[in-house]
């Protein structure tokens, strides 16, 4: 028997290991499958350059959960240790035997090595009290040797009796974690780091009813039990696009996402190998209205091993809307998110995938734009954002960024300037985009302006507020208004002036009228003179404003919460119910004309509620 001391540099190594190592105490289960994985991995490549010649068998890795006992197994038949391995591998923590394995078959290897340093392993003394290894190496004289320890630097090895290639790394999981001895807790954590990885693992045993002939010939329902077979050895992303239909795809979204009956618009299928290895594939959702909802549904994987669902900061903010599956060799397995998000070869990655996605969405509008167009009420939030938060991004999108008109027709940019630069161009020259966010509550707004041959946007998301600032900045001599928010005759230059029909004297009369029936502070009283057409009185709130408050309640801020609602409350000069009211002698009658007026315009803007609204009602039923 042999005897030594972990070359470590200090004696307070484990207590180390076991607070801080990961941030996540579940990880060692996929640092030692991993392991497994790489001894399989290996195996398999010894064969294929001819240094192994035996017959490989069954390569499956298996776990194993005795509760009584208190252990864990991970089992596998791969490459194996040898005494001398034992002792380079694991007694010296620092020493990885996945980078010497790359460094000798980088240009043989067909399987990928998980392993990028040698710590891995000795997670497994975040859980156990004691852990055991059992090998025996592919090497012909070889002996099994068995290497144990008690979570201290000492450690013993010894010979075992050991049959088969390969290793058990036997876990005896400490009191205060015993959570890894329940089933369900193992089997979660296996289908979250282990459900695409390239070996198949097992774990327990599984009921599967089938069909089968009696001895009469007649059929019949038999309940078997067969081994738990936890990950798909080929995922879709593994494969090539060239290999697989769109069913394919469609059938890899439902595996990734059980619980989601909505299937994707469509798809992208990464596959490069310069000057970075990236695989995957992104899968656009239809993106609702809920931001939040939408993120954390892209997996990302080292070879096949999940990594964390959480790619903010580790991908554009925006791409953060899409779902599906990013695998890198080139992202660190082994590190905290904080250290992803500054990796140089992360921020390559990122960079390459905003520039796939854009090639992606400028071929299906340059193919067939009657799909995209389709489709564009499903992605226009997730286009909105990309274009309002990554530059890059930005400068392509413009070329297939689409504006919808309440009438449900579509234009680029440059398509809706020329659709209304002769009849929106303001007296700055700027072409106004008059715009609604809810035709239907603003249907007379939106009514009115169309009489007017005025063309109408329609702009529901809630990050339109930032998207439109956007578009101001970057689109040349542009302004947008939302229908209700001026009188669009004021902000567009007209041919020709209407007149007044009202005095200077009557409507200085008008107004204190209007004045003495609303809330000062939150109505500011003008007067515009507009066709006989239009309404009497009309309430609109200034832009910036309302923009301003938009914006800072979608961050979360709310900084502009204190500030006091104000809106205008605009009186048509040339109205004839106005002209009524300035020859009306009796004081009751004219207060009730203007609160009826005033009462109707807030109806419309959808500000008139409790009280006022049961006295608006009121006095309409005493008008018949």
């Amino acid at each position: 028997m042999q005897k030594g001391k972990i070359n470590v540099q200090t004696e307070n190594i484990f207590p180390i290991i076991k607070k801080f190592l990961y941030s996540d105490h579940e990880i060692f289960l996929r640092e030692l499958i991993s392991n497994a994985v790489d001894a399989t991995q290996k195996i398999k490549t010894l064969v294929s350059v001819g240094e192994y010649k035996k017959d490989l068998g069954d390569l499956s890795i298996e776990v194993k959960l005795d509760p009584k006992a208190k252990t864990l197994t991970v089992s596998d038949k791969g490459i194996g240790m040898t005494e001398e391995e034992l002792d380079k591998y694991i007694n010296q923590i620092a020493f990885s035997s996945a980078e010497e394995w790359i460094a000798k078959y980088k240009d043989k290897s067909k399987g990928e090595v998980i392993g990028h340093f040698g710590l891995g392993f000795y997670s497994s003394f975040m859980v156990a009290k004691k852990v055991e290894i059992h090998t025996y190496s592919y090497q012909e004289g070889a002996n099994p040797v068995k290497w144990e320890c008690e979570g201290t630097p000492e450690f013993a090895i010894s010979e075992t009796k050991k049959k088969k290639r390969g290793t058990d790394v036997i876990l005896h999981i400490a009191d205060d974690s015993s959570e890894f001895l329940e089933e369900q807790r193992i089997l979660n954590l296996l289908k979250k780091y282990c459900k695409f990885l390239p070996v198949e693992i097992i774990f327990g045993t599984e009921k599967e009813t089938k069909k089968e002939k009696d001895k009469d010939g007649k059929e019949k329902e038999v309940t078997v039990e067969k081994p738990r077979i936890i990950n798909n050895t080929e995922p879709a992303w593994t494969q090539k696009p060239a290999d697989l239909k769109d069913e394919d795809y469609k059938a890899f979204y439902r595996e990734l996402y059980p619980m989601t009956f909505e299937e994707p618009l469509f798809h992208i299928h990464l596959n490069v190998d310069y000057p970075f290895n990236l695989t995957g594939i992104l899968y656009f959702p239809k993106v609702k209205h809920n931001l939040e909802v939408q993120k954390d549904k892209i997996q990302l994987y080292c070879n096949q091993v999940f990594v964390t669902d959480s790619v903010e900061g580790i991908v554009p903010d925006f791409l953060t809307l899409l779902h599906g599956v990013l695998d890198s060799p080139d992202i660190p397995l082994n590190v905290s998110r904080s250290f992803l998000q500054s990796d140089s070869n992360v921020k390559k990655i990122s960079g390459h995938i905003t520039k796939k996605v854009a090639d992606k969405l400028e071929e299906l509008f340059k193919n067939n734009r009657e799909d995209f167009e389709k489709k564009w009420d499903d992605i226009k939030i997730f286009i909105q954002y990309g274009m309002v938060s990554d530059e890059k991004f930005r400068e392509r999108a413009k070329k297939f960024c689409l504006l919808k008109n309440v009438d449900g027709k579509y234009f680029t940019f440059e398509e809706y300037r020329n659709h209304i630069s002769k009849n929106q161009t303001d007296k700055d020259k700027k072409v106004v985009h008059i715009y609604s966010t809810n035709p239907e509550e603003q249907h007379s707004f939106v009514e009115g302006a169309k009489e007017r041959g005025y063309d109408v946007l329609w702009m529901d998301t809630p990050i339109d507020s930032h998207f439109i600032n956007m578009l101001e900045s970057e689109l040349e001599n542009v302004s947008f208004v939302r229908v209700d928010a001026e009188v669009l005759d004021k902000l567009i230059k007209k041919d020709e002036e209407i007149p007044s029909k009202l005095s200077d004297k009557e409507k200085e009369q008008i107004k204190k009228d209007f004045e003495k029936c609303v809330d000062k502070e939150k109505f500011n009283v003008s007067f515009e003179n507009l066709s006989e057409d239009d309404m009497p009185v009309t309430i609109t709130e200034p832009e910036f404003m309302r923009r301003m408050k938009e914006m800072s309640s979608l961050g979360g801020m709310n900084y502009m919460g204190n500030f006091p609602e104000t809106h205008n409350l605009v009186i048509n000069t040339n109205h004839p119910v106005i002209d009524r009211i300035a020859k009306e002698k009796e004081e009751s009658k004219k207060e009730n004309i203007i609160n009826q007026l005033t009462d109707l315009a807030m109806l419309s803007k959808n500000l008139l509620k409790g009280e006022k609204l049961t006295s608006f009602i009121k006095r309409s039923v005493d008008l018949f």
